[in-house]
């Protein structure tokens, strides 16, 4: 028995799910349509949202539509139904980063469904975690939500973990002297904000986190040099847990399936109990990316250098109005 057409109503609530989704500085760089005949969603990169300095490539903006991709598909099957989903289905068309249609009643897909409850509950934390270690189950379950989408997740130790944090040490040196780094971070990161919903993209200044007095944990300050008024300094992990997230190749559609993965481990996350926050600032710099790849084997392409721990949730971050990011075609 086949299922019912989505009404406009249900289209527009997977899309709100959709987009929850994280994105570089939380630029959103995605555009949704739906197709009613088809039943057939369309994900489109927003080519205005993107970062000159710090995603050139516009790797990063991939890694976000990627993101969203699997919000979509993870709701789709919440929904009861099939998201049979291609990437870059049309070599002609850029911006055209993937198709979801909606195949019929779920059937295998309990693992994706199961994951629906985190969509709303995953927030980047910019505050400390305790030093309490993550199970060796629990970092294999994660490794394992990556390889399902294509990618690998692996935990850095020892002399390796000290090399990727020497890695970011060296790019957040560069980039507090670089003016195209600081020319992105004031243009999306809002200082001015007084509350949630004041704004609808970019990070506010209370989802910041406390500026780093002590501890290794790799954080971005967003503040820059700029003053915020209130803003305290706290202690960070002295042995933060990260992981790198990679793909065997660097193509865009890698870039998409490096999303996907990306946002299957952060929900398998959440609901493990974990916090997390991202440190992109060695994969900004083409010169510090390749050394952060696995040194066992020298393969690989880092995608993603995650934090992970146990901490606050951390703050929602505001979101585009789905009326901004959707169009509904007969």
């Amino acid at each position: 028995m086949s299922l019912q057409a989505p009404s406009d109503a249900q289209v527009t609530a997977l899309v709100h799910d959709a987009a929850a989704a994280p994105s570089m500085h939380n630029a959103q760089p995605w555009r949704f349509r739906y197709f009613r005949h088809s039943r057939t969603f369309e994900i489109h990169a927003d080519f205005e949202r993107t970062m000159p300095h710090s995603d050139p490539d516009t790797r990063g903006l991939h890694i976000g539509c990627g993101a969203a991709l699997l919000n979509l598909r993870v709701a789709v099957v919440h929904s009861g139904r099939h998201p049979e989903a291609q990437l870059l289905p049309d070599p002609t068309d850029r911006a055209l980063l993937a198709t979801v249609r909606l195949a019929g009643s779920a059937t295998d897909d309990s693992d994706l469904g199961a994951l629906y409850p985190a969509i709303h509950q995953r927030h980047s934390c910019r505050f400390p975690f305790e030093d309490r270690e993550i199970p060796d189950p629990v970092r294999e379950a994660l490794s394992e939500a990556a390889r399902a989408e294509g990618a690998a997740l692996t935990f850095p130790a020892s002399w390796h973990l000290r090399e990727v944090l020497e890695l970011v040490q060296e790019a957040e040196a560069r980039n507090i002297t670089d003016r195209g780094s600081d020319q992105d971070l004031a243009h999306w990161t809002r200082i001015d904000t007084p509350a949630v919903d004041t704004a609808d993209d970019g990070v506010p200044h209370y989802a910041f986190g406390p500026r780093r007095r002590g501890g290794k944990a790799p954080m971005r300050d967003f503040a820059g040099s700029r003053t915020v008024a209130g803003r305290d300094a706290a202690d960070f992990e002295r042995n933060p847990q990260l992981a790198l997230l990679s793909t065997d190749h660097d193509r865009p559609e890698d870039w998409l399936r490096a999303g996907q993965a990306l946002e299957r481990v952060l929900l398998s996350a959440t609901l493990e109990g974990l916090s997390s926050s991202f440190a992109t600032q060695p994969i900004e710099w083409t010169d510090l990316r390749w050394p952060l790849r696995d040194p066992m084997t020298g393969t690989g392409c880092t995608q993603m250098l995650l934090r992970l721990g146990y901490g606050p949730r951390g703050s929602r971050t505001p979101r585009r109005p789905v009326s901004d990011v959707l169009d509904i075609q007969p």
